[in-house]
């Protein structure tokens, strides 16, 4: 993929998710190019494994419904832990690991896209909510010094970038030895049609042009030097992917995937 299309994947990202972050009501799963009827960011994150207590506890405006799985099942927080998330959209994430990390921790949200990096911003001073920051930035070149960071969290954005490679590089790059990623993402199971391949506008911003398969991905981690890995696909959320495109069938090719690995 060429350097000019790159770029514009980028730019459709951005523009998909500045909508998202400017709507009053958020109707739309981020992983999804078609709308989903009434279904509040509530109801389509319970879906997604949140409980009712983790949906609780977020300031107002937060949770927009976007992911594809639960990265704070996986990720093992601890008290006093430096947390990075890849892709923070409205923070909802970053505010579930600061409860985690308590006042000791801290969370850094990064974003590429300008419209939410102000909503998350004005989400943690409405909630007097002290140990997150968000910062602008791609998650390919993040704005995070080297070996600062304990944990790497994302949900359902890695998938959005057309250099995953170097998502993987930068991500080993901060963390710490012992470092470990915790990423709920969107994996192939089967090879994609063409016509959705080559959709690079709403079914790659809807998180399905763009995934990548098991192996290429574990392939993508063993050459940026992480060890520990594990990719484990989530058969039950074909209950809900089947809906990203009524009637396409398109839980046949992906599945959403816990991802865990260690940098040593």
């Amino acid at each position: 993929m060429t350097q000019v299309n790159n770029d514009q994947i980028r730019q459709n990202v951005r523009i998909r998710y500045e909508e998202v972050a400017l709507q009053n009501e958020q109707t739309t799963s981020c992983c999804s190019p078609n709308k989903l009827g009434s279904e509040s960011p509530a109801a389509i994150s319970a879906k997604m494994g949140y409980s009712s207590e983790e949906l609780n506890a977020v300031p107002d405006g937060a949770n927009l419904g976007l992911g594809c799985g639960n990265p704070q099942a996986i990720a093992g927080l601890q008290p006093g832990e430096t947390v990075l998330d890849l892709g923070s959209g409205g923070g909802f994430d970053c505010f579930l690991a600061a409860r985690q990390v308590g006042t000791t921790g801290k969370v850094i949200g990064v974003d590429m896209t300008p419209a939410m990096i102000s909503k998350a911003r004005q989400n943690a001073e409405n909630a007097s909510v002290s140990n997150v920051e968000f910062r602008l930035g791609e998650i390919e070149h993040l704005p995070v010094a080297d070996q600062t960071v304990d944990v790497i969290i994302s949900n359902c954005v890695i998938n959005l970038s057309p250099n995953k490679v170097q998502v993987f590089h930068d991500a080993f790059r901060v963390l710490r030895s012992s470092g470990r990623l915790a990423i709920s993402d969107i994996v192939t199971t089967a090879e994609l049609p063409e016509p959705i391949k080559n959709d690079l506008k709403d079914l790659y911003t809807g998180c399905i042009s763009g995934a990548s398969s098991i192996s290429e991905l574990t392939q993508m981690l063993e050459q940026n030097g992480f060890v520990d890995i594990q990719i484990e696909p989530k058969e039950e959320s074909k209950s809900f992917i089947r809906d990203w495109v009524p009637g396409g069938n398109i839980d046949d090719y992906i599945v959403s995937a816990v991802i865990q690995a260690v940098k040593p």
